[in-house]
């Protein structure tokens, strides 16, 4: 595990379809929105870009030999920049297309997430590689940092519990790291990555994913119920994955895996802490 002063850093295989890391930074802990007790209701914050697609880049007329590589790849570990290119159309359009996105043409939005996903890669002071030229995965923490170097954002908190990652979603999408199991590639008919036998499937790696939605949150007397409180996320694998790009998980299964997520809600309020 990499450390760097008040970071802690797990480094997950990169593959060309995955490639988040989990870095934490314990001075985070001072920008939590702890969850208040308000009753939670429903929300759901549309993108307004098209369903990006990390894996087939040659397709899309995307050429990493432009980039600084050799050759041509098809497909790159920049989850976290399409993960956080996807929160920015919903939170800031304007100051996105004036930073260069483009919210109509999804080859071009993928173009922008791979400078992101690059601007990432060197907030990550925790390890020496970067992109481009080293497909080296990147984190949540580093593409919000990104973000507000790049003056898109003026702040982000977190949410370490599952009524804190409720109540995030009451106010905009988040960004959720988690670790990835084969069973989570294929989802149901319904959307569903998380059927009962997931956790005994193979761990693949590192992911992030834009959470857009919380379609389902029964709650009485403050109670959540969490194997019925149903989050939907924007995945990055293109619009023919999924329910056309996105999927759904049960809170119960943010908490299965909570000490290995990262959330994190980049925001544009106005205000700085």
């Amino acid at each position: 595990m990499p450390t760097h002063p008040t970071i802690d850093a797990y480094a997950y295989p990169v593959q060309p379809s995955l490639g988040r890391h989990h870095v934490l930074d314990g001075r985070s802990l001072a920008y939590r929105r702890p969850y208040d007790g308000h009753r939670l209701r429903t929300a759901a914050w549309e993108p307004r870009i098209p369903v990006l697609d990390q894996r087939n880049l040659i397709a899309q007329g995307i050429h990493t030999s432009t980039m600084g590589l050799d050759t041509d790849i098809d497909a790159l570990a920049s989850c976290t920049g399409n993960a956080a290119t996807t929160l920015l159309s919903v939170i800031a359009p304007d100051r996105a297309t004036a930073d260069g996105l483009d919210l109509a043409d999804t080859a071009a939005a993928q173009r922008y997430a791979i400078s992101l996903y690059a601007d990432a890669t060197r907030q990550d002071r925790w390890h020496t590689s970067c992109w481009p030229t080293d497909d080296c995965g990147s984190s949540g923490l580093g593409a919000a940092k990104a973000l507000r170097a790049r003056g898109l954002i003026d702040q982000y908190g977190h949410a370490t519990t599952a009524e804190e990652l409720c109540a995030l979603l009451q106010t905009g999408p988040v960004l959720l790291g988690m670790p990835w199991y084969a069973a989570f590639s294929e989802p149901d008919g319904d959307g569903f990555i998380d059927n009962v036998a997931w956790s005994a499937s193979p761990l693949e790696g590192g992911h992030e994913v834009c959470v857009t939605a919380l379609e389902r949150v029964p709650n009485w007397d403050g109670t959540v119920d969490y194997d019925h409180t149903i989050l939907r996320f924007r995945n990055s694998w293109g619009p023919s994955w999924g329910d056309h790009g996105d999927a759904r998980m049960r809170l119960s299964t943010y908490l299965a895996l909570r000490d290995h997520c990262d959330v994190i809600q980049p925001r544009l309020d106005g205000v700085t802490p």
